[in-house]
């Protein structure tokens, strides 16, 4: 048995072409993210979502990464404007859960209304010292026990809201001092000081629907491949982390991978992943990793049907009320700033 493509794409603009949707109807992508390129009004993206489903004519995930902060797809003055969460959290550390949880289903509740049902949240890497800037701000912490509750209370927050959420970047990119959109990071930490730290704040999200990996190689591990392209590193994610969901690449279109895009996808899926992304809309591109990547089948199929069954209708809300809510807690805490909430 075969189902859709095993890849995730992306469109060029904010409306689709005839070549578009003559490919998309002959690839059947499983799914689609949205970037700012293709992003205007609510009216536009909503167009665009009827656009890419009605293309395959089924109901897809249409994907975005909506993080909020320095990784925000839609901004002002149509959607809501957040700090860094790094930024969020530290302001407020006694309701930082609670903070999380109003931002990201506040963010649920503007992705459900223009057709968006999944996005490329929580982020479960730890932030320390050498985390790169691309990286550091968008974490929710720098110690494991706090990230791994933090990513939780994200992906609840999304999930109430109708939003599949896609944990980043296992088995954890906190480390890494290179921005792997343009270089490969290396990271020489020990794999016995990664299992009690970094890999660890994956292992309470090892539930959810999907995941997606680091291009970021683990010396000690597999010190030749990055983990999106490492069978050694896929094991570890679903043996040690417990990870049983739909794992998808990070985009393969980033410069921490080498190779065409046909030999990057392959090794990807020989490696163990599921899914491939890739994000950047080049019609040439995108049937590159759809003839190199194939159908779903097997268990990858199997992930890839369960994550849907993840969808739900949202529950209901008062929109104006968490929103008072939120600034109350943001501006009104005073010297409680510095407490913590588990202390």
């Amino acid at each position: 048995m075969s189902g859709p493509g095993a890849f995730i794409l992306g469109c060029e603009g904010p409306r689709l072409k005839q070549s578009e949707r003559d490919f998309y109807e002959r690839a059947q992508p499983w799914g689609f993210i949205l970037f700012a390129r293709n992003v205007e009004d609510p009216d536009q993206i909503r167009a665009l979502t009827a656009e890419l489903r009605g293309a395959v004519g089924r109901d897809v995930p249409v994907f975005i990464d909506q993080e909020g902060g320095r990784v925000a797809r839609m901004t002002g003055p149509h959607w809501r404007e957040w700090l860094p969460a790094l930024d969020q959290v530290t302001l407020n550390k006694r309701d930082a859960l609670r903070t999380l949880y109003i931002r990201y289903r506040l963010i649920a509740d503007e992705l459900m209304a223009v057709g968006i049902d999944g996005n490329c949240a929580p982020i479960a890497d730890i932030a320390n010292a050498d985390t790169h800037p691309i990286l550091r701000n968008r974490c929710y912490g720098e110690d494991v026990v706090r990230v791994a509750e933090r990513a939780g209370t994200v992906a609840q927050a999304l999930l109430e809201g109708g939003v599949l959420p896609v944990v980043k970047h296992i088995p954890g990119h906190g480390r890494a001092s290179l921005d792997s959109h343009k270089d490969l990071p290396r990271v020489k930490t020990k794999a016995k000081e990664l299992a009690r730290t970094d890999f660890m704040a994956f292992e309470p999200l090892a539930a959810l629907p999907i995941a997606m990996t680091a291009h970021v190689v683990y010396e000690d591990i597999d010190a030749e491949n990055p983990a999106t392209q490492s069978p050694a590193m896929i094991q570890l994610i679903r043996d040690r982390i417990g990870f049983g969901g739909l794992l998808m690449t990070d985009d393969l279109s980033m410069e921490a991978l080498s190779g065409p895009l046909s030999l990057r996808a392959r090794r990807s899926l020989h490696a163990g992943c599921d899914m491939i992304l890739h994000c950047n809309g080049v019609l040439e591109q995108m049937e590159e990793v759809a003839d190199a990547a194939g159908r779903l089948d097997g268990k990858a199929l199997e992930r890839a049907e369960a994550a849907l069954t993840w969808r739900r209708r949202p529950d209901p809300i008062d929109i104006p009320a968490l929103d008072a809510e939120f600034q109350n807690l943001m501006t009104g805490q005073g010297s409680e700033q510095a407490t913590d909430e588990r202390d």
